[in-house]
């Protein structure tokens, strides 16, 4: 399963849509990065974030999400409580081709201060903002700021097309839109 490179990368967006908005290169002045790099994709965080909060004293539960385990924070610039998370979503809108597979990693900028973006694989077929896991592993507030880059996302492309894709399985995060919150 070879890695994909800026050119694949760049043809795809423009010709097939795989990435929307597509920056055709490295923003960075002023800026954490954001746009296409080497061989992969430098994905931005979109200004609308869920951060957690024990103000209702929940549990937080997968199989029956209760919303008011956050607060809605819609501002370029967002501070997540010291040792806790946040949910965000990217400003790309993605549609992975059916013989790709994607993988979301961290930024360095961000990992050296200890805020950790949780690695998430993109399978073939899904279309979608991508809801981002933010991780503050610090004693400290950290800041994310929206409009910018937070994680680098790297395409793989297998030698077939595998039998069932994530649209086929009809998938749960299938063309989600802003900031999903967990499905059973």
């Amino acid at each position: 399963m070879p890695i994909k490179s800026d050119n694949w990368i760049r043809m795809m967006a423009e010709e097939h849509g795989m990435i929307e908005p597509f920056e055709g290169g490295q923003v960075k002045e002023g800026n954490i990065s954001y746009g296409l790099s080497s061989y992969g994709y430098d994905i931005r965080v979109a200004s609308e974030f869920k951060v957690f909060t024990n103000v209702h004293n929940v549990i937080v539960d997968p199989k029956k999400f209760d919303d008011r385990s956050f607060v809605n924070v819609n501002e370029t610039e967002c501070i997540i409580p010291p040792n806790s998370f946040a949910l965000a979503r990217t400003e790309e809108y993605f549609r992975i081709p059916r013989n790709v597979l994607v993988v979301c990693v961290g930024k360095s900028t961000y990992a050296r201060c200890g805020i950790i973006v949780n690695v998430t694989p993109l399978e073939p077929t899904w279309c979608g903002n991508l809801t981002l896991e933010i991780s503050n592993t610090t004693p400290l507030p950290a800041k994310i700021y929206g409009g910018e880059g937070i994680a680098q996302i790297l395409f793989f492309e297998g030698d077939q097309e595998p039998d069932i894709a994530y649209a086929d399985r009809n998938g749960k995060y299938q063309d989600q839109v802003g900031v999903t919150l967990p499905k059973l």
